[in-house]
């Protein structure tokens, strides 16, 4: 039992490591490019990462910023399971936001 227990700890890890969330993918100096995962679904503006990036706009620019455009980003595939035989491929869409500092 203490395997599973074991192998189990290791997969939690695994996921929750694997998980991306809002990043600065562009940085000039005067803005930048923010970039957030999202699901089809639920749509950009209501995923729990567009917080975070407006949170990383404001940071990288030390206050205000303006939205300068925002639309779907080049995405990632990745294969999820570390157990043989139970691999799935995992899409991940993602959202950009170009911004510049005031």
């Amino acid at each position: 039992m203490k395997t599973w227990s074991s192998l189990g700890c290791v997969l939690a890890l695994l996921i929750v490591g694997c998980a991306e969330g809002a990043k600065l993918a562009q940085d000039s100096g005067e803005g930048g490019v923010v970039t957030y995962p999202f699901k089809g679904e639920q749509g950009h503006m209501m995923s729990s990462f567009r917080k975070d990036a407006l949170a990383l706009m404001k940071d990288t620019c030390g206050g205000s910023y303006t939205i300068v455009r925002e639309g779907e980003a080049k995405g990632r595939a990745r294969v999820a399971g570390a157990i043989e035989g139970s691999q799935e491929v995992v899409r991940e869409r993602r959202w950009g936001i170009e911004f510049r500092c005031r």
